[in-house]
């Protein structure tokens, strides 16, 4: 397989650990917990091996980040059962071969987006497909690439959460992030940035490669405060086994103000998700047509998340603390705007305690596959020396698993 480790995939691979950090305060060394700086005095999640197994791959796919799961039943708080089907969503993608133990330069290429369809309940390694695109001459290639009225042609994407619109038009909805090199000479500084917030549209019994999406540019992306919607959603339907229905798809995103990486929200009814001027943004007091009057609901999450519900009714928060660092935190909230308790530390990751270069980040949850009682989520692993790292440990770059316990 022909090697692909140019100069513009070393970019990309650095820009999948920068963006994370990009506009807020480093504050992975800081002690975890915000009141009274305590240390966390419970450990309330387990790792779950069999999930986190179903991602080792020697063969083809072998490693991405950005993973978000979408039940393509639109079920996304029912459990799971032997019909369900699951797709699985990445972002950078590795693509080749290795023994397991070591990877050849010349034996694998990085792709920025792809995806894996999980057949079933379990983390059956028989049950899941992984694709992307591959070019005439069976070089692999991402499945989506801008194509809108004001894409470039080096643009790529990075993929955010999705989901069924069941009851809407039916299609399957996954946030798209349009990212591109930009010419920093005499000014320094980060050689990309993203340029948008895109809206991926798949038609109902679509297949990979998809190749009868189509693209929409919104309006829901700030370059300013880099706002950028599409970090977790929840549908809030009867169909989507919502607890509290009020029948509104709730978008969130990450927004770097005040020297931290703060959570907004917006709401649309299903029938109006592509009619952007229906989206409404809530203040603190109302749902108002202004992004920009949208304020924080929490602080110090990380640019992918989930938002989930509990038993009760009341809405659980899963995300990594600071962006990147060891901390997987929960938040509990009476509402889908809050307000939310403090975060509770659930897990302490601990890949940089053997690996001093690799860092952990962006966890998030998926309810429809988790156990009663419990969140299924998974946690990101990189490495900021991630060229030389990966040839040692080729399987290093792919989800951890963990199961909550919320009881």
């Amino acid at each position: 397989m022909k090697n692909w480790i140019n100069g513009m995939t070393i970019r990309v691979s650095i820009l999948s650990i920068v963006m994370t950090s990009i506009g807020c305060k480093d504050k992975t060394k800081e002690t975890p917990i915000a009141d009274n700086n305590k240390e966390p005095e419970t450990i309330v999640a387990v790792t779950s091996p069999k999930w986190s197994q179903l991602f080792i791959k020697n063969e083809g796919w072998f490693g991405g980040d950005g993973i978000f799961g979408i039940p393509m039943d639109g079920k996304e708080f029912v459990a799971a059962t032997d019909s369900t089907v699951t797709l699985f969503t990445f972002g950078d993608t590795m693509i080749g071969h290795h023994d397991g133990q070591s990877l050849q330069p010349e034996d694998f290429l990085m792709i920025n987006n792809s995806v894996g369809i999980l057949k079933g309940k379990e983390p059956n390694a028989d049950n899941i497909t992984f694709y992307w695109k591959e070019s005439e001459g069976q070089q692999a290639k991402a499945l989506f690439k801008p194509n809108t009225p004001n894409s470039r042609p080096h643009d790529y994407y990075w993929l955010g959460d999705g989901f069924v619109n069941t009851e809407g038009d039916e299609n399957l909805y996954v946030f798209a992030y349009p990212v591109r090199e930009k010419d920093t000479t005499g000014i320094g500084g980060f050689n990309f940035e993203q340029v948008g917030v895109n809206l991926l549209q798949i038609p109902k019994n679509s297949t990979p490669p998809y190749l009868d999406h189509t693209q929409l540019e919104t309006p829901f992306f700030d370059s300013a405060t880099q706002t950028s919607f599409g970090s977790a959603i929840y549908v809030n339907t009867e169909s989507a086994g919502a607890p509290d229905p009020d029948g509104h798809i709730y978008t969130y995103a990450v927004s770097n103000q005040e020297g931290t990486k703060g959570l907004l929200v917006a709401r649309v009814l299903p029938e109006y998700l592509t009619k952007f001027d229906h989206w409404k943004f809530w203040n603190g007091q109302d749902w108002v047509a202004e992004m920009e009057e949208a304020i924080m609901i929490a602080k110090d999450v990380s640019n992918e998340m989930s938002v989930s519900p509990l038993s009760d009714g009341r809405i659980v928060l899963t995300y990594q603390r600071f962006t990147m660092g060891p901390e997987v935190a929960i938040q509990i909230g009476e509402s889908l705007v809050g307000p939310f308790e403090e975060p509770e530390i659930v897990y302490l990751t601990t890949e940089n305690d053997t690996h001093k270069t690799y860092f952990t980040y962006n966890a998030k949850a998926y309810p429809h596959l988790s156990k009663p009682g419990t969140l299924l989520a998974s946690y990101n692993v990189n490495s900021f020396d991630f060229w030389a790292d990966i040839l040692k440990d080729p399987n290093l770059y792919r989800p951890r698993f963990l199961e909550i316990s919320l009881e």
